[in-house]
């Protein structure tokens, strides 16, 4: 690993700490533009479909951005780099099937939350309107959901976060749990926080032992592409409700799935590349 291309930095708090204000800077940055334009020509950007995808981005590389120049470089004389290798076709036939197997588990997790009651309720219906902000402009949505955030997430959480806490010293599962735990608490509601939590445990896995980023980023397309559809044709995200069963079956068939292809994945076809 010391003659690898990839530089061996680490994660602590300062690094969230960057993170969070490259992320602040980028958003501001973008705000500031909006209310400039808004006065200089009279026009309100932020009624734009594409205004929050923009500010999105604005956001995600610019936490990226200082992370690299203010942590990385100084660290270890290199610039922020990750393996976006492909790699062999059997490894994708046993990691997408276990990513499914997750994702209806978490489905089932996620349907034993309350969305009704005084405190629920109210949360939930907020929720809702936020979620159907983002769900205006079906394009935008696919782009934002499907392409944008897999590639930006991915690279914070697995890439800078997980990997970072590995190299710190941090067992590997452990590290894996605590980027999936971060990853869910910033999606900041119960629904997500099971289902980032869960899948990020899958996409920490994958990326562990393939070495990989690109993969985990194919997963969470794969993930967000199915909540896309699954809300733009049926106005829900739920498999149960989109086929017509019982969330009792969902569970059955994704603990199957999972349960099988977690065990071809990491017992029988053990997938562990290195970087160099």
């Amino acid at each position: 690993m010391e003659n690898s291309r990839y530089p061996k930095f680490t994660f602590t708090w300062i690094g969230g700490l960057v993170l969070v204000a490259g992320l602040f800077t980028g958003t501001m940055a973008v705000s500031f533009f909006g209310s400039f334009w808004k006065i200089a020509f009279k026009e309100n950007l932020e009624l734009k479909d594409w205004f929050m995808m923009v500010t999105n981005a604005a956001g995600f590389l610019t936490a990226i951005a200082f992370f690299d120049f203010f942590i990385v470089r100084p660290s270890t004389g290199k610039k922020l780099n990750f393996n976006f290798s492909t790699t062999n076709f059997s490894t994708y036939l046993l990691i997408f099937p276990m990513m499914m197997g997750m994702m209806l588990i978490s489905e089932f997790i996620t349907s034993l939350i309350p969305t009704t009651g005084p405190f629920w309720g109210k949360y939930y219906d907020f929720f809702s309107q936020l979620m159907e902000q983002l769900t205006f402009e079906p394009v935008i949505m696919i782009i934002m959901t499907v392409i944008m955030a897999p590639i930006f997430e991915e690279i914070i959480f697995r890439g800078i976060i997980q990997k970072g806490l590995i190299n710190k010293g941090v067992n590997p599962q452990r590290a894996i749990f605590y980027a999936s735990v971060i990853f869910g608490l910033v999606h900041a509601n119960p629904w997500q926080f099971v289902g980032a939590v869960l899948l990020g445990c899958v996409l920490g896995l994958v990326y562990y032992k393939t070495k990989s980023l690109l993969l985990p980023m194919l997963l969470h397309g794969f993930n967000n592409l199915c909540s896309s559809l699954l809300v733009t044709y049926t106005k829900s995200e739920s498999f149960a409700d989109a086929f017509k069963i019982s969330e009792w079956v969902i569970l059955a068939v994704g603990i199957v799935l999972f349960s099988l292809f977690y065990y071809l994945f990491t017992k029988k076809y053990k997938v562990h590349y290195a970087e160099i």
